[in-house]
């Protein structure tokens, strides 16, 4: 595994080098997760709805991008409790909420919640899966206090609440329901 530090304006020379050099696949982050879709030949259904690329891999001479944020997410849920069914408020509307949403959608969750303080940034991500998917998804405006809706299973934390420099972000609920799992 080689990091490559890469340039925006030489994004397009990096994908051309990894097929020439033969890489079987690469990774790339911010600012590249977007701008890499343009330079692949396919994405895989879950890259496509969340509009975003993290890893690519070369398959029969054709470079598939794929978004394995949320899979990851659904691995470690996988440990606690199955997706199918699931009802689940997620916190934030973010990148990393945008594909645990899409991930869970996916793989047969009844119904999502997406909060956020900035309802429009929820509101796209509802109207994503709704429009994309078979789950049925809300979006809620986090203003102050959030009440768990009383049918939800699961509770994810995808803000940046713990992450350095995020300050505080107040997650303070009335009431929690009995045999919720909670993923931060």
């Amino acid at each position: 595994y080689i990091n490559c530090e890469v340039a925006a304006e030489d994004l397009s020379d990096a994908v051309r080098g990894a097929t020439a050099m033969g890489w079987i696949g690469f990774n790339c982050s911010l600012p590249h997760k977007v701008a890499v879709i343009e330079l692949l030949d396919e994405l895989a259904e879950s890259a496509r709805l969340i509009g975003a690329v993290n890893c690519a891999v070369r398959r029969e001479q054709r470079w598939i991008g794929e978004n394995t944020d949320g899979q990851g997410f659904l691995a470690s849920l996988r440990t606690l409790t199955e997706p199918e069914g699931q009802r689940v408020l997620i916190l934030g509307a973010g990148g990393a909420a945008r594909a645990i949403a899409v991930e869970l959608a996916l793989a047969g969750a009844a119904e999502l919640w997406v909060a956020n303080r900035n309802f429009a940034k929820a509101s796209e991500i509802a109207a994503l899966v709704n429009a994309e998917t078979a789950c049925a998804c809300r979006a809620i405006e986090w203003q102050s206090e959030l009440a768990v809706p009383a049918s939800a299973t699961v509770v994810v934390n995808a803000t940046s609440l713990g992450l350095p420099g995020s300050g505080e972000v107040p997650l303070s609920f009335d009431t929690v329901p009995l045999g919720l799992v909670v993923c931060d």
